[in-house]
């Protein structure tokens, strides 16, 4: 018989924290959070991690787990969520999965085993593949991913090079194509009994949730975040600094000594800012729409709607 548990997901501002909150709160539930960015520490604001006092209703686990400066991998996410996950079934309560990234979100529910791939070899499999690129032109590339898998090459359009080079380098790690891995992942049937819901929205409230959000994180302080990160050595190519957010404040921040108060920044610090809180509005909205196409394309999900 499958351990039971729960899944409340949906895109970023929908309201999953408040939610999950009163679920775990119903159903004698703990909750687990599957947000790739809250189990940094220090990344608070930005991340919209719950409150104090929302922490104090429920227990939650994963949040504030490992340092900024650690780039954790999905694979060691997943392991991760899964010992907390036992822990709460050992208590005898219900767990409760809550996140907005589908992917960490899948890869606990189905166990996706992710090969093991050294870095330096594959550091030097990509530099080779994009010295090519830059020489012989996509086409070149494009043609070798027809071979070794075609039918990866039918998926993904000739102009996205991030991905063909990615189903190349795949297959040269491994020997097999990505896209046979990819569906063996997909056939596996997973090791819980679970509910999935998924809370959605109208659009035009979400976006506007969204920007409010995002003026609301600015006034409390996310730009002081930022440079307190900047400050305790954190490089802009760590995973926890390409959040949205933290990834187009970061130069902003790193050209200014202190920041204590948006208030006091010049005039045309105040311009710049602007453009960029809109940049971060706009890529939190995109960032919402591919979080609903990945949720709606997936089974056994209900979806809740929010009022």
């Amino acid at each position: 018989m499958k351990n039971k548990l729960v899944v409340i997901a949906g895109p970023t501002a929908v309201g999953k924290t408040k939610y999950a909150i009163d679920y775990a709160l119903a159903h004698n539930g703990e909750i687990v959070s599957l947000d790739s960015m809250q189990v940094y520490k220090y990344l608070d604001i930005g991340t919209a991690k719950p409150t104090r006092e929302e922490l104090q209703l429920v227990p939650h686990y994963m949040i504030d787990e490992v340092m900024p400066t650690v780039n954790l991998n999905v694979k060691e996410f997943k392991e991760l969520a899964n010992k907390y996950i036992d822990i709460i079934y050992k208590k005898g309560k219900l767990p409760i999965l809550v996140g907005g990234t589908g992917f960490y979100i899948k890869a606990v529910l189905y166990d996706t085993d992710f090969l093991y791939e050294d870095d330096d070899e594959t550091s030097k499999i990509r530099e080779e593949l994009y010295e090519r690129l830059e020489k012989e032109g996509i086409d070149s590339l494009y043609g070798e991913l027809q071979k070794i898998d075609p039918e990866s090459a039918i998926k993904i359009p000739k102009n996205n090079e991030r991905r063909v080079i990615r189903a190349i380098e795949f297959y040269k790690l491994h020997n097999i194509p990505i896209s046979k891995h990819n569906r063996e992942e997909n056939e596996k049937e997973s090791k819980y009994d679970f509910d999935f819901y998924v809370l959605e929205m109208d659009r035009e409230e979400l976006y506007d949730r969204i920007n409010k959000r995002v003026d609301m994180m600015i006034e409390n302080g996310l730009l002081k975040e930022v440079k307190a990160l900047i400050d305790m050595g954190l490089d802009k190519d760590l995973n926890s600094m390409k959040s949205i957010g933290y990834s187009e404040l970061y130069d902003f921040c790193k050209e200014r000594d202190v920041i204590e108060n948006v208030n006091d920044l010049d005039q045309d610090s105040k311009n710049k800012l602007k453009l960029i809180v809109d940049l971060i509005k706009q890529h939190s909205r995109n960032y919402a729409k591919r979080q609903m196409t990945w949720f709606r394309a997936q089974k056994n999900v209900e979806f809740v709607r929010k009022k």
